[in-house]
């Protein structure tokens, strides 16, 4: 019942976040930890403001660690094979180009 009322405060401080996607993976034979959390979003300033939220409720008073944290942004695969070897991206032409 206490477990269950402190997750369900974590939940609720998530759920004000309604720019951020949380994806949640059990991590059962992957490490110690019992799950994952990977999170989308397009402004990182509202992903440190979750983490902060999150850090005060009474559900991370158990959490032994909540790192490391990885934080990157989607691009294309072209763009980002680009980025790596200096090459202009190449697009390919069609015919609505």
């Amino acid at each position: 019942e206490d477990r269950q009322r402190a997750m369900r405060e974590h939940m609720d401080v998530g759920s004000e976040f309604v720019t951020i996607t949380n994806h949640t993976s059990y991590s059962f034979g992957i490490d110690d930890q019992e799950f994952m959390t990977a999170f989308e979003c397009e402004e990182p300033a509202d992903f440190m403001q979750l983490m902060l939220r999150l850090r005060e409720t009474e559900a991370s008073r158990y959490t032994e660690r909540d790192t490391p944290i990885f934080v990157g942004s989607r691009a294309e695969i072209r763009s980002v094979l680009g980025a790596l070897d200096g090459a202009p991206e190449v697009r390919e032409l069609t015919k609505h180009s």
